[in-house]
């Protein structure tokens, strides 16, 4: 008697990890690893965010009043967070296009997949721009991972290391998109289909709402 191709439970799981076949019917393999880096990283962020709770509620100095501190100067105006309203807005932005990026990657249209990801990509790259411009201008200020003149030494540290952090991230993403979008042009997923591109995606979306807490924390609070 020919075996079940399909088997139930403990035994079919451990079968598909073994023979690398999709371990949960609707959830491929590619997407699933994802989701599973995705929940690792949002550990890191939420204990660094809950780190910088705890140091901001701590600490003694005063803290830098977000208004102030990244304030620009325009025409002679000192405008509050307009950089960082800005750079917010790029960033949205780029999970929209990500968003008919992935659309039109399913319907197999090549050529609006590939430019809607390097749009993305570009978004992303000006973002990235945007807190190197800004990292320089707190430098040129004074402020450093080790001290703050505006106040409490501790803010210097938390700033630099979640914002690089999530830095670090946006510029990994930058080329992850530029690589699937050249491969989505050259036409390597015809024929294994475009759910790169939707992972690509998740990264992305991702990236975005880590942003959406940045924000929150470091510049409204």
């Amino acid at each position: 008697m020919a075996q079940s191709d399909t088997v139930e439970g403990v035994e079919g799981l451990a079968q598909d990890w073994s023979s690398d076949r999709e371990a949960f019917r609707d959830v491929p393999w590619g997407k699933g690893m994802m989701w599973i880096f995705l929940l690792s990283d949002t550990f890191i962020f939420t204990t660094f965010l809950t780190g910088y709770m705890t140091v901001r509620l701590s600490a003694t100095a005063p803290w830098p009043v977000p208004s102030e501190v990244f304030a620009l100067t325009l025409f002679g105006e000192s405008i509050p967070l307009i950089l960082i309203a800005i750079m917010t807005f790029v960033l949205i932005t780029s999970s929209g296009t990500m968003a008919l990026a992935v659309n039109y990657g399913y319907r197999r249209d090549k050529r609006k997949t590939f430019w809607l990801m390097i749009a993305t990509a570009t978004l992303g790259a000006m973002f990235v721009g945007m807190q190197i411009f800004e990292w320089s201008k707190l430098i040129s200020e004074g402020v450093r991972p080790w001290g703050n003149p505006m106040g409490a030494a501790q803010f210097g540290a938390s700033f630099f290391m979640i914002t690089g952090f999530h830095g670090l991230h946006v510029s990994i993403g930058v080329i992850y998109l530029l690589v699937v979008a050249f491969k989505v042009k050259r036409g390597d997923y015809d024929n294994r289909g475009y759910e790169i591109v939707e992972i690509t995606g998740l990264y992305w979306h991702f990236v975005d709402l880590v942003w959406v807490f940045i924000f929150a924390f470091f510049y409204l609070w």
